[in-house]
């Protein structure tokens, strides 16, 4: 048996919120996490997409039923199986995303906050580590650093930048371990995030986003 590949041209979709032009003064690419949906997921930023600040939730490609075959519907990132080129096909569209709402704003102080929640925690980093954009912040939301980053592009890429880690104290896809190799992780990389905590589990808590809002505008 031989494996065979053919690259297609795809159409994949984003939603935003806020504008994206000359007044937009921050954008926010938020990259949900699995068994979800943009335009749901979107819905947890309704209070940061504003008159200056346009929030963009692109939406994974490999869709499925969450229960048997009907029903509701929700997206992965990617799966074990042919992982790899799951990546690379999802940093070409966050790329691709990237460009075509970056090219609409023309303000040259811009900034670019990155949050990834939960499996889109790895995905986004992957996006910051080996994608074509440039970046001011990277939020880890319920997720943490992919094991198999290039510690020393990852290093490079990802000095400089606000980086802050997000999580629910009653989170149940977090737990000792996690919290291990995430330290690991930051040693490596020598780089120390800001964390927010919040009294909850596996969810975007409103409480801890005005948090981290508020935390963004420190004088540094």
């Amino acid at each position: 048996m031989n494996e065979n590949r053919i690259a297609v041209l795809q159409e994949n979709r984003y939603y935003h919120l806020g504008p994206l032009n000359e007044s937009t003064e921050e954008i926010w690419f938020v990259i949900h996490g699995y068994g979800q949906l943009a335009r749901y997921f979107l819905r947890n930023f309704e209070s940061v997409g504003n008159g200056t600040t346009a929030v963009v939730a692109p939406e994974a490609t490999n869709r499925f039923y969450l229960k048997q075959n009907t029903g509701r519907v929700g997206s992965t990132w990617m799966t074990k199986e042919d992982r790899e080129t799951d990546i690379k096909n999802y940093v070409s569209f966050l790329d691709a995303v990237f460009e075509a709402t970056t090219s609409l704003c023309s303000n040259p102080n811009l900034k670019i906050r990155l949050l990834g929640f939960s499996q889109g925690a790895a995905t986004v980093t992957r996006w910051a580590v080996q994608g074509k954009l440039h970046f001011d912040t990277l939020v880890l939301w319920a997720g943490i650093l992919p094991y198999d980053m290039n510690i020393g592009l990852g290093a490079d890429r990802l000095q400089g930048k606000e980086l802050f880690w997000v999580y629910g104290e009653t989170d149940a896809y977090l737990n000792d371990e996690k919290f291990q190799e995430q330290d690991a992780y930051l040693k490596q990389l020598n780089i120390q995030p800001t964390t927010i905590s919040f009294k909850g589990g596996h969810v975007i808590d409103q409480s801890a986003l005005s948090t981290l809002q508020t935390s963004l505008f420190v004088p540094k």
